[in-house]
Parts: C-alpha cells; sequence; structure tokens
C-alpha cells in the first residue's frame, strides 16, 4: 500500500471560535463540497461534532457511479484541531487532521491528508495523479467556498496564505 500525502493551509479572515464553529458542525459540509463530487449525508447530523461520531455520506467520486462513504471523527481538540477517518468508502485509507489557530486578523486552517488508493500497485499506476487532482479540486472548491462565506483574504504581508493555499502542496 503506497500512502499519499496533500498538506495545504488557508486563511480565514475570522476569529477562531467562529472558524470552529463552523467546521464542527458536521451540517456545514456540503456547503463546501464541489457538487460535481454530488456528496449526500444520508446519517443523521448533531450540530457537533465529537469523538466517535459515525457520518454516512453518498458520493459520487466518478460520475454515474455512488458511493458509501462511512467517515468516524476520531479525535477532536475543541478549537484546535479534529480527525476524521474513513471507515468504508473510495479510498483503501483515508486520514484527515483540520488543524486551527488563531493568528493576525483571523484564523489559519491546516490540513494534512493521507489517503492511500484501492487496487494496489494497478489503483496507483492508474488512479494516482488523476485522484490527487481530484482531492486538489476539491480543496480548491472548498477555498472559494470559503471565501464567498466569509469573504475575501485580505491583502497581508504574510505571502504563503495571501492566496489561500501555499503555492506547493505536498
Amino acid at each position: 500500500m503506497r500512502l499519499h500525502r496533500i498538506e495545504g493551509t488557508q486563511f480565514l479572515p475570522i476569529p477562531l471560535d467562529e472558524a470552529w464553529q463552523f467546521f464542527s458542525d458536521p451540517s456545514r459540509l456540503p456547503e463546501i463540497t464541489p457538487p460535481w463530487l454530488n456528496l449526500k449525508p444520508t446519517s443523521k447530523l448533531p450540530s457537533k461534532m465529537h469523538p466517535g461520531l459515525i457520518v454516512t455520506y453518498n458520493v459520487a467520486p466518478v460520475p454515474g457511479v455512488r458511493v458509501l462513504w462511512v467517515t468516524e471523527i476520531t479525535q477532536v481538540g475543541d478549537g484546535a484541531l479534529f480527525v476524521d477517518e474513513q471507515r468504508a468508502g473510495p479510498y483503501r485509507f483515508w486520514h484527515h487532521q483540520h488543524h486551527f489557530r488563531a493568528v493576525a486578523g483571523g484564523t489559519e486552517m491546516r490540513d494534512i491528508i493521507h489517503y492511500a488508493l484501492p487496487f494496489g500497485l494497478a489503483g496507483d499506476l492508474l488512479g494516482c495523479r488523476t485522484v490527487r487532482q481530484k482531492v486538489e479540486g476539491i480543496f480548491e472548491y472548498r477555498r472559494e467556498a470559503l471565501e464567498r462565506i466569509f469573504g475575501p483574504v485580505p491583502l497581508r504581508s504574510s505571502a504563503p496564505l495571501a492566496s489561500g493555499l501555499p503555492a506547493t502542496w505536498t
């Protein structure tokens, strides 16, 4: 199994407590997910996440193919961190850390994602580039959606955050 990593940072022009309130509400996820993914929650969503929360969705990672995606919130550090992990779904492995910290003028949000594709070496050879582009596209859509919701990123002296995402994703 080959493990892939994507990391990115986004500046939100809102206080940390407002950012945390938004992201700790699982019902907000469809607002910041691209329509082409066709994410539909299939379980009841509480207004606040907690460790052990299981959430189920239907997604269409490929047009015309619906997949059940089961995630578990495995860790929550109020106002600072939460982790979601796939229990069933399109990936062989999915671990997504969401980090939040107060910075001058708002909140820095950092994502660290580790994932593995299904079908072993064949999955990597056939889908590695395509899946990475799709995942990065999902986060680019989220960046744009958050700018619509919370307003554009003000000009800042800190260049890596001025565009919302750093110039390099690793």
